[in-house]
């Protein structure tokens, strides 16, 4: 897999390439204002007790949301406990300062009575996490676990000889990239992210609000969600996208450093002259058409409305059978939605099959696929009229409206 890295107006930008073929792009507006993962020192405002939340003034700029059920508090004897046992207005008074962290991003839109409500404010949660390539540090956990995503058993019970290896080590989530990774490869990166938790509480202080630390850019949540992946090349322009991605490397990565490689163009001063050179604008540009053509004659329609995405298979001219193209757009599903970065409810309309077996197979395709996706998605089943249900939850806004922040 090959990683470009590139920036627009301001905007970073970071692509995954698999065989040529766009498998992961991430795009950082400039004017994004709430960065997912970003932790703040946050003051609460004022309480809703309609919707169980409170609001928060995260940096004297931008407001954040606190529902009772991400709310987190420890008891007199250092357990922690989840909110919602009460109303939130009883755990919190105005004016408290709490940590916080953001579970989705900001991005100013042009509010219209269209707006989907999560592009108006942040959603933020008490309970940190910091990822890094192999873990996610969960700083109120007092275990070691295997990521919930990972469904194989075979595969959970060689990762349980991991985690006992963390044993003087707590709070750390094994990712799948971890599944091939040695013992002190994993006890490095978490003594590194237990050290950046202790660094960053040293700043819960204070009765002003303020960001604390900023979540993992384009790049760094790319070179994250790629890490189950044979990484063969991270190809810059310009030594400050260089400087940043060794860094990082260094720190998380350092197999990872020598594969980054400065590349000299012509037109380097040209918008995203690297993603022309290596052809991929046009998959890029293809990402905002209502459709996706299949490799093997069919087609997939997506249509997102206010309250979710659908998504229409059609057979068109293909010959093969219902099953071979259920299967294919399946994994093309699975794409589109990880690249278009959907989310909410998603249905999908595969064609018909009265066979409970094709059924059975087209669901473990599928459930295959998502698994490469790095939000969480869940298949809530099949649906009396055939229509498969998803959710997923994703962690900034969707692809569309990052563009739109680009281009404003």
């Amino acid at each position: 897999m090959d990683i470009l890295i590139e920036e627009l107006e301001g905007s970073l930008w970071a692509a995954a390439l698999k065989d040529g073929r766009l498998e992961g792009l991430e795009v950082d507006p400039v004017n994004e204002e709430v960065r997912w993962g970003s932790i703040y020192w946050a003051k609460v405002k004022t309480f809703d007790k309609s919707i169980d939340a409170v609001y928060l003034d995260l940096d004297g700029f931008n407001t954040g949301i606190l529902y009772n059920s991400d709310v987190r508090y420890t008891d007199k004897k250092g357990k922690v406990h989840k909110g919602g046992a009460e109303s939130i207005t009883k755990r919190f008074q105005a004016g408290e300062m709490i940590a916080v962290q953001a579970k989705t991003a900001y991005l100013p839109m042009d509010n219209d009575e269209y707006t989907k409500p999560e592009n108006k404010i942040p959603q933020m949660s008490m309970d940190i996490t910091l990822p890094g390539r192999y873990l996610i540090f969960c700083a109120l956990m007092d275990c070691n676990r295997i990521s919930q995503r990972i469904r194989d058993k075979s595969l959970r019970k060689k990762m349980r000889k991991m985690v006992e290896a963390l044993n003087d080590m707590q709070g750390c989530i094994l990712r799948l990239s971890a599944a091939n990774t040695q013992s002190d490869m994993l006890i490095r990166e978490a003594r590194i992210l237990k050290g950046a938790w202790d660094e960053i509480q040293s700043y819960f202080e204070g009765k002003e609000p303020g960001l604390i630390a900023l979540g993992p850019d384009a790049v760094q949540r790319t070179l994250s969600d790629q890490a189950a992946q044979t990484i063969d090349r991270i190809e810059v322009v310009t030594m400050d996208h260089f400087k940043h991605i060794e860094e990082w490397c260094s720190i998380f990565a350092p197999d990872l450093v020598t594969k980054i490689e400065p590349i000299e163009l012509s037109n380097a001063t040209d918008d995203l002259a690297l993603f022309h050179e290596r052809d991929i604008i046009g998959q890029i540009e293809d990402l905002f058409h209502p459709y996706a053509i299949l490799h093997g004659g069919g087609n997939i329609i997506m249509q997102g409305t206010a309250a979710l995405t659908a998504v229409d298979v059609n057979k068109g001219n293909n010959s093969n059978s219902h099953l071979a193209v259920n299967i294919e757009a399946a994994k093309e599903v699975a794409r589109q939605i990880r690249l278009r970065n959907c989310g909410g409810i998603i249905v999908i309309d595969f064609l018909k099959s009265q066979n409970k077996k094709d059924q059975g197979q087209l669901i473990a395709a599928l459930e295959d696929a998502i698994n490469e996706d790095p939000c969480t998605v869940q298949i809530h089943g099949m649906t009396s009229l055939g229509l498969i249900e998803m959710t997923r939850k994703r962690r900034t806004p969707p692809l569309e409206d990052r563009f739109q922040g680009i281009l404003n």
